[in-house]
């Protein structure tokens, strides 16, 4: 399913994403926290085929984000760990080309993201995990209003050896109007004519 608004669009994946996603894939910049990193032509293959394949067993619903105000590809966000049963999921694989960061994009797919899960999926709670020592993603979710929930220590292995420690923010159902309405105001901050 399409999701957009003015600033961004979110399609599923598909083949015909692969060279838009090649083209701003290759910056050491992007990997710093990422559990796999992209930086040879096989990297790349094997991270794109993982997305497809990922998009068409459903163990993921992969978007590829597109950035309205350039028309290009900007990079790619996830629902993953879905529990249909338990009405929770996590939005996650989250990354964008370095031209992209910065500039608001990654605000407005959070909040596509949270407003499909709250209002169309039904979700009773959206989450979210990062590095611990990713400083930047954890005062963006703490700034849209995503609880800090707490630390799991060792969670998984990061490719130059080291384990990291995972640690995991929610919004509550509960939560959502306020965290839309925080999403909506910071983006208007950065877009004035929004």
């Amino acid at each position: 399913m399409l999701l957009e608004n003015e600033h961004v669009e979110l399609h599923p994946i598909s083949q015909d994403d692969r060279e838009p996603i090649r083209k701003i894939a290759f910056d050491h910049r992007i990997w710093t926290y990422f559990v796999s990193r992209v930086e040879t032509d096989a990297d790349f293959e094997k991270f794109f085929d993982a997305m497809l394949a990922d998009q068409g067993s459903g163990k993921r619903a992969v978007y590829v984000i597109v950035d309205k105000g350039t028309g290009q590809t900007a990079g790619s966000s996830s629902y993953g760990n879905l529990s249909e049963a338990d009405r929770r999921l996590e939005i996650g694989w989250s990354w964008l080309g370095v031209d992209f960061q910065g500039r608001g994009v990654n605000r407005w797919v959070k909040y596509l993201l949270l407003e499909h899960a709250f209002e169309t999926m039904g979700a009773e709670r959206v989450e979210f995990k990062t590095d611990i020592l990713n400083a930047q993603a954890r005062a963006g979710l703490r700034n849209i209003g995503a609880y800090e929930e707490g630390v799991l220590r060792s969670f998984n292995p990061m490719p130059e050896g080291r384990r990291r420690d995972a640690i995991y923010y929610s919004v509550l159902r509960a939560e959502w109007p306020t965290v839309e309405d925080q999403l909506r105001r910071l983006g208007r901050a950065a877009n004035p004519s929004a």
